[in-house]
């Protein structure tokens, strides 16, 4: 067997290949075609886990993660423009929060059922659970599940870019013209992440320490803080409708401030749950939303190569803002950390309503006509 050191390192070697190569899949994702990219990414996906399967040794588990990483980074910056050209403005709220919230579901049913998954086949064949047969049929289960979500790819309709915006140079080109946009649009977010990950990684070590709560209390405050988001995610829509998109954020990440203070500085347990689950689902519910925002504000020819932009602002907090934040709760505790996420939020909320509220972003010219196109098969 492997140590935890060596499994921390897969998980690195996927997560850093996604990071660093976000950029370039995005680019990719514009001149390939949105549809081919997630049947592309999905098939790599499958042939990754199925990689680790047939050849299990160090060495290739390191290369199957670093090309899950790439995988999951095509497929990942693809799905924002990809949900985009599959939608009228009417559904595309709707459909952005829905996919959000099913994404939340599945993976909190996904983590479930993998659990117990190396049990059940291990019972099967009569071997121990943690076996590297058991643990190799559930990875084989795994892969057969990813390539069967392939297949309904292949039956959607999607509109065809021109020939001009299926150039090579097109999202180069987009960038030189709308430098101040694209600031805009992602700037925001990495204010977020930046504040987010000064804190939300330390939340379970938070609760233990602070409030002296057991694991068990804590996985199940987790559970329900999923379910929050998740509720949170589906009620966006037609909250959006009402109040418009950005009223939406400015509004619910406003709101989720006051909660945030509960949470890093309310002595009692029962007061600092209840406020992470507000928090949770007033500070995540319009996350959807504003993706369906920063996609009708770019064109279709820059769509994947921004969401890439946007991956890696999401994440860009949560690779380098945990290492300062442990320091900082090494030497104050954890009052000074939660208070630079506080102001990293308020900050946020003030970037959206000086960009967006005050003075809307003008819409993308080609979004219409786009919108617009006949569907053909990619």
């Amino acid at each position: 067997g492997y140590d935890e050191a060596f499994l921390g390192n897969l998980v690195t070697a996927s997560s850093m290949t996604a990071l660093l190569v976000a950029l370039p899949m995005g680019y990719l994702a514009d001149f390939l075609g949105h549809k081919r990219s997630l049947v592309i990414g999905s098939t790599f996906s499958s042939l990754a886990v199925l990689l680790m399967v047939l050849f299990p040794s160090a060495p290739v588990f390191v290369v199957a993660n670093v090309l899950l990483g790439f995988a999951q980074s095509l497929a990942g910056v693809t799905m924002g423009p990809f949900l985009m050209e599959n939608s009228s403005e009417r559904e595309r709220t709707y459909l952005f929060s829905f996919s959000s919230g099913f994404q939340t579901a599945s993976a909190f049913v996904g983590n479930w059922i993998g659990g117990y998954l190396p049990t059940w086949l291990g019972s099967a064949q009569a071997v121990s659970a943690t076996s590297t047969r058991a643990y190799g049929s559930s990875l084989l289960v795994i892969a057969a599940g990813a390539a069967m979500a392939i297949v309904p790819l292949f039956f959607l309709r999607t509109p065809r870019l021109s020939k001009d915006q299926r150039s090579f140079f097109a999202p180069i080109e987009y960038f030189r013209k709308q430098p101040a946009l694209l600031g805009k649009l992602i700037l925001p977010m990495l204010a977020t992440s930046v504040g987010a990950g000064l804190i939300m990684p330390f939340m379970n070590v938070f609760f233990r320490q602070v409030h002296h709560q057991p694991d068990t209390v804590i996985g199940s405050l987790f559970a329900w803080g999923s379910l929050a988001m998740g509720i949170g995610i589906l009620l966006a829509p037609p909250m959006a409708d009402r109040l418009g998109k950005i009223q939406l954020v400015v509004i619910t990440q406003g709101l989720s401030i006051p909660f945030l203070v509960l949470l890093g500085f309310a002595p009692w347990f029962s007061v600092a749950a209840v406020a992470y689950y507000f928090r949770l689902a007033l500070m995540n519910m319009s996350s959807p939303v504003y993706s369906t925002y920063v996609m009708e504000k770019v064109e279709p020819s820059a769509r994947a190569t921004v969401a890439s932009l946007v991956s890696m602002a999401n994440n860009f907090g949560w690779a380098f803002s945990p290492t300062i934040s442990g320091w900082i709760q090494v030497k104050y505790g954890y009052g000074p950390a939660f208070l630079g996420t506080i102001v990293m939020y308020a900050l946020t909320v003030y970037l959206y309503w000086s960009f967006f509220w005050r003075k809307p972003a003008p819409r993308s010219k080609q979004d219409v006509t786009f919108l617009k196109a006949e569907h053909q098969r990619d």
